[in-house]
């Protein structure tokens, strides 16, 4: 009987550590000098007991230097146009001159800034980007032209020349009367190092649509970086639903305002009739 040999001896692989993914790793930006912002609330809803607003715009400067950095918070608005008239003495009778229209003035715009702008940049660098009241860009077509708005004819459209900087000024002084035009040389405040905060306070008579968020960092005043946001603003619920229809519909939504309120003069006048 021929012996049958033993069997080899059994080998045992060498334990093998399970891979471990390398943890996924941010971008180096230690070296790059610029600015991220965000908002709390990106979209704000208006209803028949909307009083205003407050959205918090919070961000991060990412400054590899010792060199300081100014922030700079521009919020502009839906853009609408302005009708004004000017008030005229003639032969002793002061009369409303033919209406002026501005057709593209912001419905709102703020300003909020680490400290007055004209200690950040220089007069030429503001205007050349907008930013600032003094600044802002209100156009007017440069023909002169008369145009039929608002159901008044004849209201005239134009540069106005030499008068254009007093009208100009006249639409800034009603706005901001209005708290939909603010300056804040202070709203720009940080809360560690890097961090910063600012408070957008919209007013109870803010324009619906899509509002232009700005984030400026000025640094030896130049622009060095910017940080774009997007706020949108819109009506909800049932004002909603009356506001889509009378831009829709205009004239059923004129006819229906005519017969509720011929409706309401003839209930009111035959209630009041029996006393």
């Amino acid at each position: 009987m021929i012996p049958i040999p033993p069997p080899p001896p059994a080998i045992i692989a060498p334990a093998v550590e399970p891979r471990v993914a390398a943890p996924e790793r941010s971008v180096d930006t230690a070296s790059d000098l610029r600015i991220a912002a965000a908002l709390t609330d990106a979209r704000v809803r208006v209803d028949s007991g909307f009083s205003g607003a407050t959205i918090v715009l919070y961000g991060a400067v990412f400054n590899p230097g010792d060199q300081p950095t100014d922030v700079v918070v521009v919020v502009r608005g839906p853009d609408a146009p302005v009708r004004l008239v000017k008030k005229t003495r003639n032969m002793g009778v002061w009369l409303n001159s033919r209406p002026v229209l501005f057709e593209g003035a912001p419905g709102f715009y703020m300003t909020a800034s680490t400290r007055p702008l004209s200690d950040i940049a220089d007069f030429g660098q503001l205007r050349r980007l907008g930013v600032g009241v003094d600044h802002l860009r209100i156009d007017a077509p440069e023909e002169t032209r008369t145009v039929t708005r608002y159901g008044v004819r004849d209201v005239v459209v134009s540069r106005l020349g030499e008068d254009y900087l007093d009208w100009r000024r006249a639409v800034i002084r009603l706005r901001e009367a209005a708290a939909l035009y603010n300056t804040d040389p202070a709203g720009v405040s940080f809360v560690d190092r890097g961090l910063f905060r600012a408070e957008v306070e919209l007013p109870t008579t803010a324009p619906t649509g899509i509002y232009n968020a700005e984030v400026w960092l000025f640094q030896d005043g130049d622009p060095v970086s910017v940080s774009n946001l997007t706020l949108t603003v819109e009506k909800v619920g049932f004002e909603r639903n009356v506001y889509e229809f009378a831009h829709r519909q205009p004239w059923l939504y004129g006819l229906m305002c005519v017969l509720l309120a011929a409706m309401t003069g003839y209930l009111a006048s035959r209630l009041f009739r029996r006393f």
